[in-house]
């Protein structure tokens, strides 16, 4: 008989299984419907289409372009209708919920302050509108028999020069729904390493960062990110894998690099549909989540911007799935690598592997016992 253990699973038991996401964007995550109605409710006449499902569409076609420079250009819209206080709690409230539904136990949701002031709120402002957005999202989930955690990672954008203001903003907040601070933007042309005094000032106060770092670029911005910044993990880091050689007969080697983020445990925030849109990787079938979890590096599966990608936590573990025979099993490692990874008190982290994420999968790998049982009782009637 064969155990679950080596069984895919459904489509139902991966939304049903408890998920970690580390790596998603508030502005990247909108529904196509609030973001016609708040264009609507705060008069922004630049959207490209007012049918919610033809705007979702044109989202995901826009960001298909396999540029990051052009995939980032979509956030001018999703940005104009999150300049009021009332906005940014609305979508930061749908934002849990729809984590939630989709089975997302625990979420660290990122975004950039500095964003979100031409409607005249001051950073202070948006911070807590966002966090209390958050908190309203997480009770609605509640009163609907979910449950969710979301923690906020205050973003810099790499080619501004506000991330030290940024970072003492994150600091200030880090009692109050704020785990964590993170550069953002074009790699290109734009080094982490402009942004060392922000670093340098998150170290000092012991506080986590993670940074974009090996998406569109490659190993020096990682390099960079690691040796220079000291960054707690690396926001995509899937150029880690020009570090590796595979050679004919299957034997691999890694380099200098890729053998210290292996050894260090560092974590790879990787995004699979949105790092094809980008152009990071050819397919899901080839994309470098394959080998690198083979080689046990500390891999995480994330979504990046659900609207853009169309996507949401089970579809990315859905096509992983399908390319490469993963399992409840190989779920259930990725959702602890992210659990692991995440910027809250170590005690609150193993408190959800143990009490949340293991018992809900060892829940979903038991399934197959009472199906297999079912059948055989069948058989003999």
């Amino acid at each position: 008989m064969t155990s679950q253990t080596y069984r895919p699973p459904t489509a139902d038991q991966i939304r049903r299984a408890p998920k970690v996401l580390l790596h998603d964007h508030l502005d990247g995550g909108l529904r196509p419907g609030t973001i016609v109605e708040l264009a609507r409710e705060t008069g922004y006449e630049g959207l490209p289409e007012s049918e919610p499902d033809k705007l979702g569409l044109w989202f995901r076609e826009s960001a298909d372009s396999g540029s990051l420079e052009r995939y980032l250009e979509t956030f001018a819209h999703t940005c104009a209708v999150m300049q009021t206080r009332d906005a940014l709690f609305r979508v930061a409230a749908e934002c849990a919920e729809d984590l939630a539904l989709d089975g997302v136990v625990y979420a660290e949701v990122r975004y950039a302050p500095e964003q979100h002031l031409e409607g005249g709120l001051s950073l202070e402002e948006v911070v807590e509108a966002v966090n209390e957005g958050f908190k309203e999202g997480e009770r609605r989930a509640r009163q609907a028999g979910r449950r969710i955690r979301v923690g906020a990672l205050l973003t810099a954008m790499r080619h501004a020069a506000r991330a030290l203001e940024i970072a003492e903003l994150a600091n200030r907040y880090r009692d109050s729904g704020v785990v964590g601070f993170d550069i953002a933007g074009a790699e290109a042309g734009f080094p982490p390493t402009r942004h060392l005094d922000a670093f340098e000032f998150l170290k000092r106060e012991n506080n986590h960062f993670t940074i974009h770092a090996g998406e569109a670029f490659g190993l020096p911005s990682i390099w960079q990110a690691l040796q220079w910044c000291g960054a707690d993990r690396l926001g995509h880091g899937v150029r880690i894998i020009d570090d590796i050689e595979v050679a004919d007969d299957g034997s691999v080697t890694l380099g200098r690099l890729a053998s210290y983020v292996r050894d260090k445990r560092i974590p790879l925030e990787l995004c699979p549909s949105s790092n094809l849109q980008t152009g990071a990787a050819a397919s899901i079938a080839e994309h470098p989540i394959g080998l690198l979890r083979k080689l046990h590096f500390r891999a995480t599966v994330n979504t990046d911007n659900r609207l853009m990608s169309g996507t949401s936590m089970s579809r990315e573990f859905e096509l992983l799935t399908e390319a490469f025979d993963y399992t409840l099993d190989d779920m259930q490692w990725f959702s602890v690598n992210a659990m692991k990874s995440a910027f809250i008190p170590f005690d609150e982290r193993l408190a959800m592997i143990n009490d949340v994420i293991k018992p809900g999968y060892a829940e979903l790998k038991s399934e197959w016992l009472f199906t297999q049982t079912a059948t055989t009782s069948e058989s003999l009637d």
